[in-house]
C-alpha cells in the first residue's frame, strides 16, 4: 500500500526503540499517528551491529515496563533477541508502523499548519513530526584515517566477525564498549591486536552482588540532568559479553592485546600515538574506584547486607605496553592489514529542513520539544537525563513528549471549535487499518 498523499496528526520517523516507545504513549493518549521506518523494526540491532553483540545491560534493566524478555533477568540479550523484543512490543498494541518507507524531506508549510513530508512512497501532510532516529545515524571515521593505502579500513558499524577481515594483525581505534569487545573477540580468534585507548569511564560490571546498572540507578546517576563539565562525550567501557565482565585494560594486555595511546596521525605505513596511555588508564581507574566508594557509602548509609568484595580493588601490574608505551608503529612491519574505527557516530538530520538546529547541526530542544513548534526529538543522548539514549530511558522521555503533543492537541481542538470548519486538501489516513509489519 503506497503512502500517496495522506494526512496524519503526528508522524514518527524511525521504528527503533524510540519510535516504538513513542507510538505506545501516543496510542494510550488517543493521538492519531503513523510510524515510518525505512527498513525493518529495530533494524539497527539486526544489521548495524556485529554478529556476537549482546546488550550492555541485563534484561531486567534494559527493557520497557510493559514486556519482559523470555530469558533470565540477569542475562544479556543478543542483538537479534533485542530486535525481536521490539517487534513483539509493537505488535502488543498494534503500533501503526509502516516499514520500507524512507523519509527524505520535511518542510514547514507556508500559510497553513503542519509540515509537508516527502517520502520514498509519496507525500504526507503532518501536523507534527517526531524525529525518533536515535543517536547512531552516521558512522564517524576521523579525518586522520590514511588515504590511498592498501589497508582494509572499516567502521565498527561494518564489522561482523573475525572471518570478515583479511589475514594479519588489526589496529582497533577506540576503547569504548564497541572497540573493547571487538578487540577482545579478534584476539580470542588468534589475531594480533593493537588497541588504541583514549579517555574513558570504566565502571565495574557488577560490585557486591549488584550490576552497575543498579548502582547507577540507586545513586541517581541515570537521572542526572546535566553532564559533568568535560564528561559529555567520554565513552563508557562496559560489556555484557560472555555473561558480563568488568573491562580491565591490564587484563586485556595480559591476554595478549597490545595497548597504545590515542591515535594521533598517519604517515604512509607509519602511525603515531599520543603519550597519554598511562594517564588515560589512570583516569579510568579513578572513575572505577569512585563508583566503588559511592557504592560502599550507599550500603553503609542504608544498612544493606551485601557481600564484601575486597578483590574488586586489587589492580594488576602494568604490562610492558604501559610501562614502555609504543609511540609509533610501522604497520607493514607489524603485519597490520586492517584498521577498525570504533570512533562513534554523528546525527544526520539533513532531511529535517526546519529552523531548530545550530550551525553545527545540533538540535535545539528542551527535553525533546524543539524550538520549531510541532517538531520533536527522541532517543538522543542527554535529551532529558543521562539515561535518555538507553532503552528504559527513551521510554520515559517518550511519555513526556507524548504528553506535550496531547496538550497541544487540546489547545488546537479549542481553536478549531471557535473557527468555521475547513476541508483539508488531503484525505485523512484511516490509521485503524495500519498495523505493525
Amino acid at each position: 500500500m503506497t503512502v500517496e498523499q495522506i494526512q496524519v496528526d503526528t508522524l514518527v520517523v524511525g521504528a527503533g526503540q524510540a519510535g516504538v516507545a513513542m507510538s505506545e504513549h501516543l496510542s494510550k493518549l488517543g493521538v492519531p499517528h503513523l510510524v515510518l521506518e525505512r527498513s525493518r523494526v529495530a533494524e539497527a540491532w539486526r544489521s548495524g551491529r556485529w554478529d556476537s553483540l549482546v546488550a550492555n545491560g541485563p534484561v531486567w534493566h534494559d527493557r520497557f515496563p510493559g514486556l519482559e524478555f523470555a530469558i533470565e533477568p540477569d542475562a544479556f540479550a543478543a542483538k537479534d533477541q533485542v530486535a525481536d523484543y521490539f517487534e513483539a512490543y509493537a505488535r502488543k498494541f498494534n503500533a501503526p508502523i509502516r516499514t520500507g518507507v524512507e523519509v527524505r524531506k520535511v518542510q514547514r508549510n507556508v500559510g497553513r499548519p503542519g509540515f509537508t513530508v516527502e517520502t520514498s512512497d509519496g507525500v504526507i501532510q503532518a501536523n507534527r513530526v517526531v524525529a525518533a532516529t536515535g543517536p547512531f545515524q552516521r558512522p564517524v571515521i576521523p579525518p586522520i584515517a590514511p588515504k590511498g593505502t592498501a589497508l582494509n579500513q572499516l567502521h565498527s558499524a561494518e564489522y561482523r566477525n573475525p572471518q570478515q577481515l583479511p589475514e594479519g594483525a588489526v589496529l582497533v581505534v577506540g576503547a569504548g564498549s564497541s572497540g573493547v569487545q571487538i578487540a577482545d573477540e579478534l584476539q580470542r580468534a588468534g589475531r594480533q591486536v593493537y588497541l588504541s585507548v583514549g579517555a574513558h569511564d570504566r565502571p565495574p560490571r557488577s560490585y557486591r552482588n549488584r550490576d552497575f546498572c543498579w548502582w547507577l540507578g540507586v545513586l541517581g546517576e541515570w537521572d542526572a540532568e546535566i553532564a559533568k563539565p568535560g564528561r559529555e562525550h567520554v565513552t563508557i567501557a562496559v560489556s555484557g559479553a560472555r555473561g558480563g565482565q568488568t573491562i580491565d585494560f591490564r587484563a586485556l594486555a595480559q591476554q595478549g592485546i597490545t595497548l597504545v595511546g590515542l591515535t594521533q596521525a598517519f604517515d604512509g605505513d607509519r602511525v603515531t600515538f599520543r603519550a597519554d596511555l598511562v594517564d588515560n588508564l589512570a583516569r579510568g581507574d579513578e572513575n572505577y574506584l569512585a563508583l566503588l566508594d559511592a557504592a560502599d557509602a550507599y550500603i553503609a548509609r542504608n544498612g544493606l547486607h551485601l557481600p564484601l568484595e575486597p578483590e574488586a580493588r586489587q589492580r594488576l601490574p602494568d604490562p610492558d605496553c604501559v610501562t614502555q608505551p609504543i609511540l609509533a608503529l610501522d604497520l607493514l612491519a607489524a603485519g597490520v592489514t586492517s584498521i577498525i574505527w570504533a570512533t562513534g557516530y554523528a546525527v544526520d538530520f539533513s532531511w529535517l529542513q526546519v529552523d531548530t538546529f545550530t550551525e553545527q547541526g545540533k538540535p535545539l530542544h528542551q527535553r525533546g520539544v524543539s524550538r520549531e513548534p510541532g517538531v520533536y526529538f527522541l532517543g538522543l543522548p542527554w535529551l532529558s537525563r543521562r539515561g535518555s539514549s538507553f532503552i528504559w530511558g527513551v521510554w520515559h522521555d517518550a511519555k513526556h513528549v507524548a504528553d506535550h503533543i496531547a496538550t497541544q492537541r487540546k489547545y488546537q481542538a479549542y481553536s478549531d471549535a471557535r473557527q468555521p470548519s475547513a476541508t483539508a486538501d488531503a484525505p485523512v489516513l484511516n490509521l485503524s487499518s495500519v498495523g505493525a509489519h
